[in-house]
């Protein structure tokens, strides 16, 4: 009975680890990096940020070192340009338009 419990707990772990890679696969990495900035943008502008950080998790699997090197400073320069005090309404208008994307997935 033990050995069945087992048997189907690592089944079910396996399979979700490969549809997170298929999600990963899917999701390209403009997108990737764009919901980085939006991730910059809501941390700078004090939003919630999580529903982002979620996406970005399930998104980064398998991602080369160049595109999360990329991907950190598409986030260190949203969150600098939110913090700035210049351009928040456009800003603002970003993270509730287009980021927006990134907050439901």
């Amino acid at each position: 009975m033990n050995i069945t419990a087992v048997a189907l707990a690592s089944l079910t772990l396996a399979s979700a680890g490969v549809a997170s890679g298929a999600y990963a696969a899917s999701v390209s990495d403009m997108d990737y990096l764009k919901a980085s900035r939006c991730r910059g943008i809501a941390k700078g502008l004090g939003a919630d940020a999580s529903a982002i950080e979620a996406y970005l998790k399930r998104a980064g699997g398998g991602r080369s070192a160049l595109v999360v090197s990329r991907a950190n400073e598409e986030f260190a320069k949203g969150k600098r340009q939110s913090s700035s005090g210049d351009g928040k309404e456009r800003l603002q208008a970003e993270l509730s338009g287009p980021c927006a994307a990134y907050s439901a997935a």
